[in-house]
């Protein structure tokens, strides 16, 4: 095993995060196996929360499906969310992960599509959709002009305001001729 995945093993298990992965798997009745990279693979999860397909605590892969292949986008997509929760100090990430997902959900109308755990973990292969913003969050943007082309946050061009496209600020004013530094 890598030395990155064996620090993320370490940290997971000093801080409580997989033992308490272990025993959401074991109230919900599933079926605990040994997966590579030093993760748990919990099957067959049969409580109804959370509601996902899947989800991680810890180095504990929990699903409600009969297996999950260690080579599938959904695998890898649950095994970077072992990495966050190492990251994030284990059972801390649960109310970061949910302001984040009701911060999703405040932007969108979606609980993963703005939710940045969901998003650094890839959204494809979690089986999410990147959405846009709510149409009226959408319209005072545009009319604060915050995200106009050639602005600071956005850049120019037809794709400019594309979803998650934001452009460093000297990137921007260097092509706007500025000469701002970014903290204005």
């Amino acid at each position: 095993m890598r030395a990155g995945l064996r620090l993320r093993q370490v940290v997971n298990l000093a801080n409580g995060s997989t033992l308490a992965g272990l025993g959401v798997a074991a109230l919900g009745r599933a079926r605990v196996a040994r997966g590579p990279d030093g993760l748990f693979t919990g099957t067959g999860y049969r409580l109804p929360v959370p509601p996902a397909p899947a989800f991680c605590l810890g180095n504990v892969i929990v699903t409600r499906l009969g297996e999950i292949a260690p080579s599938s986008p959904l695998f890898r997509h649950e095994a970077r969310h072992a990495t966050q929760y190492a990251w994030c100090g284990g059972v801390a990430m649960v109310p970061l992960y949910l302001a984040a997902a009701a911060a999703s959900w405040a932007l969108t109308g979606d609980f993963g599509s703005r939710n940045v755990f969901e998003r650094r973990a890839g959204l494809a292969d979690g089986g999410y959709t990147d959405k846009p913003l709510r149409p009226g969050l959408r319209r005072a943007v545009a009319r604060s002009g915050a995200f106009r082309p050639g602005s600071r946050l956005t850049g120019s061009g037809p794709r400019a305001c594309a979803p998650g496209r934001i452009l460093p600020a000297r990137a921007s004013a260097a092509r706007d001729g500025s000469s701002a530094s970014p903290s204005r």
